[in-house]
């Protein structure tokens, strides 16, 4: 902990509880927009869209139309699960040799050989075809109740007013302000005079603002023509051409190729308990081997003792082995990534979980000036490194580290829970997931204990505010422990929200929480 920082303050954030709907999402804006279509007579995943558009409006440095994701819904009247992947892949004219190696480590996420000119890092040639537009437009194909221009409209509204730039929009614009200056329309958006993060007042009322219109026009073409129109026809072009005048490989037939796809839930059973997962290309397998190896471990009490943690640390780690040996993906990240987690559950008790980013902070830093749109760095999840299984190839999806879940615990009750964090989501799922079923805890519980995070190869960080005789254990037990604080910034741990969802007397009640330290996230009610 920083020796500034105060150790006697308190934050904390209540449970929204409700007989009918909740959106909990990292932006209180975007929840809201999902509210009140919700209000508006729309289902769980009419509302799913909705945010999901809202928050790379709201929080466009963690995601949008520019990047991808991944979505689970449960549907109420069948108890089927299914999961839409819309994650993103590499260009067919994707060239290895533009991208050789040089002395030392990546500068973001992974530590991989530094590529030269970190051109797997930022500009164009670390851009990956997106696909969110492609997996809302199939989401809304197959479980929409509402034109699809109604869910795409309220975002188009909150572009035209531009992002109003608070404390909290200060301090991530400044956290990559000079990353941002080789870029253009990135500059022109989030700094002043070209150079200088815009910043927001000392007093209450901020009138400094981003100036998100040539955005707000995208999302009217979206609305206008409907999700193929990000892929084909003129807006398609328009972002090909500007891809390629910035350097890179990108084609009209990358775009005219990409599909979303819906796909059955990965189930299975943990104590009685199932968890429906994400298939592949996620860390939703790892999350799977993850349960596996804690099948055989009985759990005591009403909450994790240091034996559980312990457990946790273990079998994480085991399962992430696998992960690095059979699916790619390196060990440690170093810096926060961007990726942003949102929930959804309606008076029906339909639900969907939905992870969607951008990878880093701002992606690729490459803003398209004619569309607004923000573009990710999704090259950047694959190896550089020739002949391993994630190494960087044409044509090719990205591994992620995004896991969305639902869960029905033994009682009935279904929760759907995901996080950002990039490596460290996976860890915060297994024991947010392990709190609700094994110990039966409410959401509020679950979200407020203490965890640990173990996304480093040889450090386990634990809660600083983990009972003091749990810590001392863990010292003895564990190889390298560290105590950090959960703080608004930086996040220490992975950023969670749950929701939970079950019929008593009859009647459905539903409930939403995010985490407690995230300044913008909030669970609103229909």
């Amino acid at each position: 902990m920083s020796l500034s920082q105060s150790s006697s303050w308190n934050i904390k954030k209540k449970v929204v509880r409700t007989h009918r709907g909740v959106v909990t999402s990292q932006s209180r804006i975007a929840s809201e927009i999902g509210a009140e279509v919700l209000r508006k007579g729309g289902n769980a995943v009419d509302a799913a869209i909705a945010t999901s558009f809202a928050l790379g409006v709201a929080e466009p440095w963690m995601s949008g139309i520019g990047g991808g994701g991944f979505m689970v819904i449960r549907l109420a009247k069948t108890d089927e699960v299914k999961v839409i992947n819309f994650g993103m892949k590499s260009p067919k004219n994707l060239n290895v040799e533009d991208y050789p190696l040089v002395e030392g480590s990546a500068t973001d996420l992974f530590p991989w050989t530094r590529v030269h000119e970190d051109r797997n890092v930022t500009g164009a040639l670390a851009v990956a075809i997106p696909g969110q537009v492609a997996g809302m437009g199939l989401a809304a194909e197959h479980f929409s109740s509402l034109p699809w221009k109604a869910l795409i409209e309220p975002s188009i509204d909150l572009a035209k007013r531009g992002l109003v730039v608070d404390w909290y929009a200060q301090l991530v614009i400044s956290s990559v302000a000079k990353d941002l200056v080789p870029f253009k329309a990135s500059a022109e958006t989030f700094l002043d005079s070209g150079l200088f993060p815009k910043s927001s007042a000392w007093t209450s009322h901020s009138s400094n603002v981003c100036d998100q219109s040539r955005l707000a026009k995208t999302l009217e073409t979206i609305a206008e023509e409907g999700h193929q129109s990000f892929y084909r026809g003129e807006l398609a072009r328009t972002i090909v051409n500007e891809l390629a005048a910035a350097g890179g490989r990108h084609s009209l037939e990358d775009f005219e190729s990409y599909t979303a796809t819906l796909q059955t839930a990965d189930k299975y059973s943990y104590r009685g308990h199932t968890i429906f997962g994400t298939p592949s290309m996620t860390a939703g397998p790892t999350l799977k081997r993850t349960f596996s190896l804690m099948e055989n471990w009985q759990p005591e009490g009403n909450s994790p003792d240091s034996k559980a943690y312990r457990v946790y640390d273990t079998a994480i780690r085991l399962a992430n082995e696998e992960r690095y040996r059979f699916m790619g993906d390196e060990r440690k990240e170093v810096a926060p990534s961007c990726t942003t987690h949102f929930n959804v559950v309606d008076s029906e008790g339909n639900c969907v979980s939905v992870t969607q980013t951008l990878l880093s902070i701002f992606g690729s830093k490459l803003m398209l000036g004619d569309s607004g749109i923000l573009m990710n760095n999704g090259i950047m999840w694959f190896d550089p490194e020739p002949n391993k299984p994630n190494s960087l190839a044409a044509d090719k999806r990205c591994l992620a580290n995004m896991c969305p879940t639902i869960l029905k615990r033994n009682d009935g009750h279904y929760f759907a829970l995901g996080a950002s964090g990039g490596r460290k989501i996976m860890p915060a799922v297994a024991q947010l997931s392990s709190f609700i079923l094994d110990y039966k805890m409410d959401i509020e519980k679950a979200m407020c204990m203490p965890r640990i995070d173990t996304s480093l190869s040889e450090l386990t960080i634990v809660d600083d505010t983990m009972d003091e005789n749990l810590i001392e254990d863990l010292r003895g037990t564990i190889q390298q422990v560290k105590l950090a604080p959960r703080t608004i910034y930086p996040f220490n741990f992975a950023c969670p929200s749950i929701i939970s969802s079950q019929v008593v007397g009859g009647q459905l009640e539903n409930a939403g929480i995010t985490e407690v330290m995230s300044a913008w996230s909030d669970a609103i009610k229909e």
